[in-house]
């Protein structure tokens, strides 16, 4: 019998996982269903799609390793279920960052003002690359994917072999296994993306700065729609921001605080780690107009329902 305050995240927990998903599964459906009826989808739109569908996957399969592990931790670890979820979540995890890394430089480009020549050719060329950019994210993802199998594996059957008649604890393995391995392999493949989002953001106000300064010499306001287009894709950015800090962080806590399925934390410290991921997609919803006319539509039709 669990006790009632971690009941009580639990369901927060689902509750969290569910909300993304349907904010997730909107964004599928609405970016498929342009897709179907114009036969294309612009450089944004198409990473917006391939975004929503490795969230939504990652918040279907996310919850069947927390559950499981929680519910049986030394049977999971040892089972072949543990090696297919983790092999999909890193793959996905990997996708993820990736995409975001992407529509984030795609704002970048669209908004920034700059007159250096590499600048002006990313902007004319990259939304034509948009979907060789995402094949080789999917390509990189999967080779990512592939060193994390193999190090899990290997790792895990010298623990088999050598160690489980010795002294180490399941818990002690764990730590050691993500501190000597898995948190440098995954600050090592997350470093690229991560330095391309800071360096768009970077970009981004340095552009806005410099435009708004330009508005002040020239005696215009400040809030012209090119500013204000700065500040909205600002704020996304800053969202992704917060998803890219949130994940560093559980790298570091994973590694270095390993937090037990018996402990107090552990359902409040998974609600911190899917909560970026699960209101990330309602603030995508409400910066694009399409998405937010069908989706306030949507909550009015759903209002109707329940006042009759």
């Amino acid at each position: 019998m669990q006790p009632p305050l971690t009941v009580f995240f639990m369901l927060l927990f689902v509750l969290l996982c569910f909300l993304g998903s349907l904010a997730n599964g909107f964004i599928v459906l609405m970016m498929s269903r342009e897709w179907l009826r114009q036969g294309r989808l612009s450089p944004s739109n198409t990473i917006l799609l391939c975004l929503g569908v490795s969230r939504f996957s990652q918040q279907c399969f996310g919850p069947v390793y927390i559950f499981n592990y929680f519910l049986h931790p030394v049977e999971f670890t040892k089972s072949l279920t543990r090696q297919i979820v983790c092999l999909h979540w890193d793959f996905m995890n990997s996708a993820t960052f990736w995409f975001s890394t992407w529509l984030s430089v795609l704002f970048c480009i669209k908004i920034a003002n700059f007159s250096h020549p590499t600048f002006l050719w990313l902007k004319w060329r990259l939304p034509s690359l948009v979907p060789w950019l995402l094949l080789g994210s999917v390509l990189i993802s999967f080779v990512i994917t592939l060193f994390f199998f193999w190090g899990n594996h290997n790792l895990y059957q010298d623990f088999l072999i050598r160690q489980v008649s010795g002294n180490m604890s399941h818990r002690e393995w764990n730590r050691r296994l993500e501190t000597d391995y898995f948190m440098p392999l995954k600050l090592v493949t997350m470093s690229l993306p991560c330095s391309l989002f800071l360096v768009s953001i970077l970009l981004l106000m340095n552009s806005l700065r410099r435009h708004i300064r330009r508005m002040q010499h020239s005696a215009h306001k400040v809030r012209d729609p090119s500013a204000q287009a700065h500040t909205r894709a600002l704020k996304m950015l800053i969202s992704f921001l917060i998803l890219y800090a949130m994940s560093f962080v559980s790298l570091v806590i994973d590694a270095t605080v390993f937090i037990p399925s018996d402990s107090l934390w552990y359902w409040p410290w998974q609600i911190t780690l899917y909560l970026c991921m699960s209101i990330h997609p309602f603030i995508l919803i409400l910066s694009n107009l399409k998405l937010r006319g069908v989706f306030r539509k949507l909550l009015l039709l759903a209002r109707g329902f329940r006042v009759t």
